[in-house]
């Protein structure tokens, strides 16, 4: 991946368009932590909006894995159960955008807690009709009433943009901290699902879900003095008309599309516990690349990962092709991992710098948005190649997908001018 080291010193940094400018740390300034992680995190009132935010983030791994499990455990029909978060996320599809532009329009907490209220209620409502045997019509509403949940990675990313704007090196980090945070919980969320469903009874990982998820959110959005002002209301369009948008969400699509189809090839391949280990390993890279001082120039940044994750999604193919040992696909899915986080953090990035400030939650909830949908993507076309061509062919398909979203980028992305 394309970076430069970041110096041992500690200095200041001063922004001048895309450069970074170091300047010696003056003595009134005062000793400040090396660690650049502990330096985000002193940012006053950090701490507690992202403690509300992972709290909340959590459920988000948690919610499709409990609603399966339960669904299929009542009714005996894993095609129902997949139907059914199939149309929660086609329904997250459509509503988040408008959550977010709503959330830019009147404030984080003031759309936030009852966005949520309303996801929550959508939460319990499927767990009473499974529970009571509803008619399956209700699940589908139950579950498609739960896309009104808020973004809160994006909130949470637009809150550091706001907090450390003007100052390009402390936003990476921010924006690699987030992307581990991503990671962390999408690899803890399906466990602690499947643990709480098998120790305690089928709705237990659905009701958790919603209790952390409003917890959380509550807990976020009383953090006011960090939450970004709302700005004045203008007749901008979308954040799609941005030059260079929709070619960026092409390669989020095209990016969704390697993690779904390598998560269900996997699943089909060696189980789902193995997956972890691709989750694991892009949370310790991306952890490691908000340690150090990327290149100014973000579109080359963008492309050298992509580029980096097109080969790293390659092992994986190559270790169930010349071998049956699980501890070398194993190996591979680690590796393949570490180009996630660093690609993801600096699509986000060139997303906030593409998305004018008014709209900076919609804009990456577009992003967030065209992720999933290129999940559901490739998740189908992974299954169609297992099913069809059998499980080692069906590894071509995230690397194929890395390429298209290589190529897509290559074409269309264009950094702004600052």
């Amino acid at each position: 991946m394309p970076y430069e080291r970041a110096p041992h010193t500690d200095p200041m940094l001063a922004v001048s368009g895309d450069l970074l400018v170091m300047t010696p740390r003056t003595a009134a300034a005062g000793p400040a932590p090396t660690n650049p992680y502990r330096r985000l995190l002193a940012t006053p009132g950090a701490r507690a909006f992202t403690a509300g935010n992972l709290l909340a983030r959590l459920p988000m791994g948690m919610f499709s894995v409990s609603a399966v499990i339960m669904i299929a455990g009542s009714r005996g029909s894993y095609a129902l159960a997949g139907a059914v978060t199939a149309t929660g996320l086609a329904a997250t599809a459509v509503v988040a955008p408008w959550t977010a532009r709503l959330v830019d329009r009147y404030g984080q907490a003031r759309v936030a807690v009852p966005a949520t209220a309303i996801a929550a209620l959508g939460s319990m409502a499927l767990l009473l009709c499974v529970h009571y045997g509803a008619p399956a019509w209700t699940l589908f509403a139950s579950y498609a009433a739960t896309a009104t949940t808020p973004n809160t990675g994006g909130m949470s990313r637009a809150r550091w943009a706001h907090l450390h704007r003007g100052d390009p090196a402390t936003l990476h980090t921010a924006n690699s901290f987030e992307q581990a945070a991503d990671e962390l919980c999408f690899m803890l969320g399906p466990a602690l699902a499947a643990l709480l469903c098998a120790a305690l009874f089928p709705e237990a990982g659905t009701l958790v879900g919603a209790i952390l998820l409003m917890t959380g959110v509550l807990i976020f959005a009383a953090q006011r003095a960090t939450e970004p002002p709302v700005a004045p209301r203008t007749h901008a369009g979308s954040p799609l008309r941005a030059p260079g948008m929709p070619a960026l969400l092409a390669a989020f699509l095209a990016t969704g599309a390697v993690f779904g189809a390598m998560e269900v090839v996997t699943i089909a391949h060696a189980g789902g516990a193995i997956l972890a280990l691709q989750a694991a390993g892009s949370c310790m890279t991306g952890l490691l690349y908000g340690s150090l001082r990327p290149v100014a120039d973000i579109r080359r940044r963008l492309l050298g990962c992509l580029a980096g994750m097109t080969a790293l999604m390659s092992l994986p193919l190559l270790a169930v092709s010349s071998t049956d040992s699980l501890l070398a696909l194993a190996g591979a899915l680690l590796l393949a991992g570490a180009a996630t986080a660093p690609t993801m953090v600096t699509g986000m990035t060139l997303v906030q710098r593409l998305t004018p400030g008014s709209q900076l939650n919609e804009g990456m909830t577009l992003a967030v948005t065209a992720l999933l949908g290129g999940i559901a993507v490739g998740s189908a076309t992974g299954g169609w190649m297992v099913e069809h061509t059998g499980q080692v062919t069906g590894y071509v398909v995230p690397v194929c997908a890395a390429g298209l979203a290589l190529t897509v980028a290559a074409a269309g992305v264009r950094a702004p001018r600052n």
